[in-house]
């Protein structure tokens, strides 16, 4: 199977930022199920100093075709001048779960702004 389903991955400055960005990308269809792990420790350069922080990792479950959504929901809800989005193509599943990942994210309803 070709490589459709990703794995796209954002770190967060707290949990509510964290449970918006999810809820969002759940709710309009940009992708299909997101994890949100908590106490994940993030090094780092940023403006010349190395900066430690604390953050919770989202991985959210998509598609390519829905990619450009969850992007552009991650940019306008994150806080972070340079929020954190790469996505690692999904390359073997259980192909029930792949195929409700699909159907999940074809949905691609309106999102409010």
């Amino acid at each position: 199977m070709d490589s459709e389903h990703l794995i796209v991955l954002c770190t967060c400055p707290d949990r509510a930022t964290a449970e918006e960005i999810a809820n969002t990308l759940v709710e309009y269809g940009h992708a299909a199920c997101v994890n949100i792990i908590p106490g994940i420790v993030s090094v780092y350069e940023w403006q010349g100093q190395v900066e430690h922080g604390e953050e919770l990792q989202l991985l959210a479950k998509t598609t390519k075709q829905a990619y450009r959504k969850v992007e552009e929901t991650i940019q306008r809800l994150h806080p972070y001048e340079l929020p954190e989005i790469v996505a690692v193509p999904l390359v073997k599943g259980l192909n029930d779960y792949l195929t409700w990942i699909s159907i999940q994210t074809s949905k691609h309803r309106q999102a409010h702004d």
